[in-house]
C-alpha cells in the first residue's frame, strides 16, 4: 500500500495551519483553496516530487515545529529573547494604524527606506472580499502602511514563497508563528531563504478564525448581505474597533472585545488550539499587546494610545531594532520578562496546556507534530493538575466529535 503524503497525513488529523508551504513548493503538484467553514486547505492536483514530499514533512507546521534557538535560555512560555521591550511606533500616524504601537509597521518602514530590504512580503484585505486576505508585495511606505492592522482570517504567505525567492533581490517577510517556522525549516533546504529574507517578522498569534467569524460580525451589525468596500477587524486605535463600511457608504462598528471574544475566537482552527509556539519563537523579533491589566488581573481592552510587546530574538533582529530607534523611526524601553505574563495569559495557559491536549490526541488516533526544542515539558509543569485534566477531557471529545 503506498504511504500517505504528509498533507494527506496532517489534513486527515486536522492539523494544517493553512500556511501554504507545502504549495509553495510543490511545483504545482499542490494547490490551496479555501474549505468550509473558511479555512485555507492545501489540494493535491498531481503526483508530488520526492524532493518537494521531503520538504513538506520537514517544514510543514502540522508536520513538524521548528525549533527555538538554543544558545539563548528561553523561556518556556516566551521564547529565546536577546532583549525584550515595549514600545511605539514614532510617528503617530503609524502608531494609530497599527494593531497595538505599530511597531512591525516602524521596523518594515525603517528595513525599506534604509535600504536593508527592496520589498515586503505581507497580507492584507482582498479588495474582492474585505473580510479575507491576499499576499501582498510592498514596495513602498504608503503600501506598507496601508496593510497595517491584525488580519483575523485565513491566510497563506508562503503558497508563492518559490517565485518570491527566484525574484531575487532582498525582501522583509511578515507571517504567523506558524508561517515563520515553516520558512525557518524551508531554509535548511534551501539557501535562498536567509540570503533573500533578512528580516523575519511576526506576532503572537490567538489563532486564525474561520471566514465565518467575519461573517457572524458583519450578521449582528445589520449588513450581512451587503457588498463590502472596506472590513478593517481592528487598528486605526488600540485595540481599534471592527469596522466594516458598504459600497453604499453605509458603516458599521464593533469592539475588540465583542469581535474577537464573541466571535472570531470561536471559529479558531484546530491546529491553533494545540499550537507549541504562538509567540514567534522563531522570528527575528516578535510584536504583540503589551496590554495593560485590570483589576481581574486580565487585560483591559479600553481604547487608548496603542503599546507593543517586542521580543528580539535574533541578532538581526537586534541590530535591524537598535538602527531603527536610532533613526527615530521607533521608541521603546526595556520590560522585565515577568510583565509579560501580565499582558498575554492566554499565551502562557495554552503553552502549558500543550503537552495534556497532544496526550489527547495520541488517544483519539491523531499524531501530533513533532516539537522538539520547544520545551512543551517545562511549561507542562507550570500547569496545575485539574487543568491539565479538563484540558485533556476537552480535547478528546473534540477530536472525537470531529472524526467522520
Amino acid at each position: 500500500m503506498k504511504a500517505a503524503s504528509t498533507v494527506q497525513r496532517v489534513l486527515q488529523d486536522d492539523l494544517c495551519s493553512g500556511c501554504g508551504l507545502c504549495a509553495g513548493v510543490s511545483g504545482g503538484a499542490i494547490e490551496m483553496a479555501v474549505a468550509p467553514p473558511g479555512f485555507n486547505r492545501p489540494v493535491v492536483k498531481g503526483a508530488i516530487d520526492p524532493r518537494a514530499e521531503a520538504v513538506i514533512a520537514d517544514s510543514c507546521p502540522g508536520s513538524r515545529v521548528a525549533p527555538w534557538r538554543s544558545d539563548l535560555p528561553p523561556s518556556p512560555y516566551w521564547g529565546p529573547a536577546e532583549t525584550i521591550l515595549t514600545g511605539h511606533a514614532h510617528d503617530e500616524t503609524v502608531r494609530f494604524a497599527g494593531s497595538s504601537g505599530g511597531a512591525i509597521t516602524a521596523l518594515l518602514l525603517f528595513a525599506l527606506e534604509s535600504g536593508l530590504v527592496d520589498r515586503v512580503v505581507q497580507v492584507n484585505a482582498d479588495p474582492a472580499f474585505p473580510t479575507r486576505n491576499r499576499i501582498l508585495v510592498s514596495r513602498t511606505a504608503e503600501e506598507v502602511l496601508a496593510a497595517a492592522g491584525s488580519r483575523y482570517a485565513a491566510s497563506s504567505p508562503l503558497a508563492s514563497i518559490i517565485e518570491e525567492l527566484e525574484r531575487g533581490g532582498c525582501f522583509a517577510f511578515v507571517g504567523k508563528p506558524c508561517d515563520i517556522s515553516a520558512l525557518r525549516q524551508l531554509a535548511k533546504h534551501d539557501a535562498r531563504v536567509d540570503r533573500h529574507i533578512p528580516v523575519k517578522l511576526s506576532f503572537f498569534c490567538g489563532g486564525i478564525p474561520s471566514h465565518r467569524g467575519a461573517e457572524n460580525i458583519l450578521a449582528e451589525m445589520g449588513l450581512g448581505d451587503a457588498p463590502l468596500a472596506e472590513f478593517r477587524y481592528r487598528g486605526n486605535g488600540w485595540p481599534g474597533l471592527a469596522t466594516a463600511r458598504t459600497a453604499d457608504g453605509q458603516t458599521a462598528q464593533m469592539s475588540y472585545a465583542r469581535s474577537w471574544g464573541h466571535h472570531l475566537s470561536k471559529e479558531v482552527q484546530f491546529r491553533c488550539k494545540v499550537c507549541p509556539d504562538a509567540v514567534g519563537g522563531a522570528a527575528d523579533i516578535a510584536c504583540a499587546d503589551a496590554w495593560y491589566g485590570g483589576e481581574s488581573g486580565y487585560p483591559q481592552f479600553d481604547e487608548q494610545d496603542g503599546r507593543s510587546l517586542i521580543m528580539v530574538r535574533s541578532t538581526v533582529g537586534r541590530t535591524l531594532l537598535d538602527k531603527a530607534v536610532a533613526s527615530g523611526r521607533l521608541e521603546a524601553a526595556p520590560l522585565a520578562e515577568g510583565e509579560i505574563v501580565l499582558m498575554q495569559p492566554a499565551q502562557a495557559r495554552r503553552k502549558r496546556l500543550v503537552k495534556a491536549r497532544f496526550a489527547a490526541m495520541r488517544l483519539a488516533g491523531r499524531k501530533p507534530p513533532r516539537v522538539e526544542g520547544l520545551l512543551v515539558d517545562e511549561a507542562s509543569r507550570r500547569a496545575g493538575l485539574v487543568e491539565k485534566l479538563r484540558n485533556f477531557a476537552g480535547t478528546f471529545r473534540r477530536v472525537m466529535a470531529a472524526r467522520p
